[in-house]
């Protein structure tokens, strides 16, 4: 079986997913070829896994402030440049294009009628999740962005659709606990806003990743650049995490048994859907600007119980490999049934 393998790379999150499936898409004997669109391709980091990858501009967002700016999200993609890849882009050697809600591939494989089938968090919109009711727009402009043959949405709980758990690994090294550290990712945010504020928590430790060349020291603040391994261990021994309301390190977050305060990047549905989401099912706090009264309530809190999430890229991965035959509905029961008892407990 040959697959094209096509990931929005606007967040880390899809990237976080295509890790996950690329290792046992890899361990099942699948050949895979991964196209990346959504930032500048020298903006991409640890991205070993995916081998000999392709790069396309493809459509993102662009912030300021912690908020998408829209007119220079709607002036600063090029349509133009989008069809070029789309017409461009061969793909029918393949027997699948599966995308992360990436355009190119997803159109190419339209035009070209090759079988398609989208693996996101996104495609969870198509349901009745929480905070999509008043978006009725969005399960067409989800078609219409990435359009697929079959879709399936991955989410925090089923909500009664056939949604399925996180794509997410086990945690790379042994979670523990350092009080009064706090894990820092607001990438949509300035970062001198950010530290103002953090200084006035002198009694806290905090490590805020972000784009910077080397490491920097200021006070209680420490500057990290990306690492993907650095954050994940950091991840595991921290006292809690500050972030945007992004799905993948949510998730992971879970996993790990972390608090979470989040701040939901103003004008992008997709984050402002699932900090309620998160509110509602009571494993966050969500402020809608950085300020200091939020941020002194939640560190007060405890960390709750970490939700162990099932192994779904396997079951994906086997579904793949059985022809596609179950159905998507008995599929998403199947592997929510799977879940660990902290998992069941908090999403019954």
């Amino acid at each position: 079986m040959r697959i094209l393998y096509g990931v929005q790379g606007t967040g880390n999150g899809h990237i976080t997913r295509a890790r996950v499936m690329s290792t046992v898409l890899a361990k099942a004997g699948v050949e895979v070829d991964y196209l990346f669109s959504g930032r500048t391709p020298d903006r991409y980091f640890n991205m070993e896994p995916f081998g000999d990858y392709r790069t396309r501009r493809g459509l993102t967002f662009f912030t300021d402030a912690g908020k998408v700016q829209l007119a220079k999200t709607l002036f600063g993609n090029s349509l133009l440049q989008l069809w070029r890849d789309i017409k461009s882009l061969d793909v029918r050697g393949y027997d699948l294009v599966l995308t992360d809600f990436e355009p190119v591939t997803a159109w190419a494989a339209r035009r070209q009628r090759v079988p398609s089938l989208g693996i996101a968090h996104q495609y969870a919109f198509c349901y009745r999740v929480p905070g999509t009711k008043t978006a009725p727009w969005l399960k067409p402009a989800l078609k219409l962005f990435a359009p697929v043959d079959q879709a399936i949405g991955v989410h925090w709980h089923h909500f009664d659709a056939p949604i399925l758990p996180p794509l997410i690994e086990p945690p790379s090294f042994t979670v523990s606990t350092r009080a009064k550290e706090v894990l820092v990712y607001l990438p949509f945010e300035r970062l001198d806003d950010i530290c103002y504020l953090l200084q006035g928590f002198p009694e806290y430790r905090f490590l805020i990743y972000a784009a910077v060349e080397a490491q920097q020291e200021a006070r209680n603040l420490v500057i990290k650049p990306f690492s993907r391994e650095g954050f994940q261990r950091d991840l595991a021994s921290c006292d809690g995490v500050m972030c945007n309301a992004g799905f993948g390190l949510c998730s992971e977050a879970m996993q790990a048994g972390k608090k979470l305060l989040i701040k939901p990047l103003a004008n992008q549905i997709e984050q402002e859907a699932n900090a309620r989401a998160l509110a509602d099912l009571g494993r966050a706090r969500v402020m809608k600007r950085l300020e200091p009264a939020a941020i002194t309530r939640w560190l007060d809190e405890t960390n709750p119980d970490p939700l162990l999430w099932p192994d779904t890229a396997s079951a994906l991965v086997d579904w793949l490999l059985d022809g596609r035959q179950e159905p998507i509905a008995s599929l998403s029961q199947r592997v929510w049934a799977d879940r660990l008892p902290e998992l069941q407990s908090s999403t019954s």
